[in-house]
């Protein structure tokens, strides 16, 4: 399977993005995680809890919406974040 395109834009929240794919996250309902503990079943989710400085993903049909910790900076997570997804 080839890797997804990813595309981000920003939300109202700053330490929010959100990450646009070319393909289906997930097929039904939503999924939410706030730790690295609740998303260890879901391997996108447990590897972008892996990046220092991701505090919670919000996952739906095709984009995954990544909140960072306060100090954390957007120029030092994007790619990082996109190399997970």
């Amino acid at each position: 399977m080839s890797r997804p395109r990813v595309t981000v834009q920003g939300t109202p929240n700053p330490n929010a993005a959100k990450f646009m794919l070319d393909r289906t996250v997930v097929a039904e309902g939503s999924r939410s995680y706030f730790d690295r503990e609740s998303a260890r079943e879901d391997p996108i989710a447990s590897r972008l809890f892996e990046i220092e400085g991701v505090r919670a993903v919000f996952m739906v049909e095709d984009f995954i919406t990544v909140t960072k910790a306060d100090e954390a900076e957007w120029d030092d997570l994007v790619g990082s974040v996109e190399e997970a997804i």
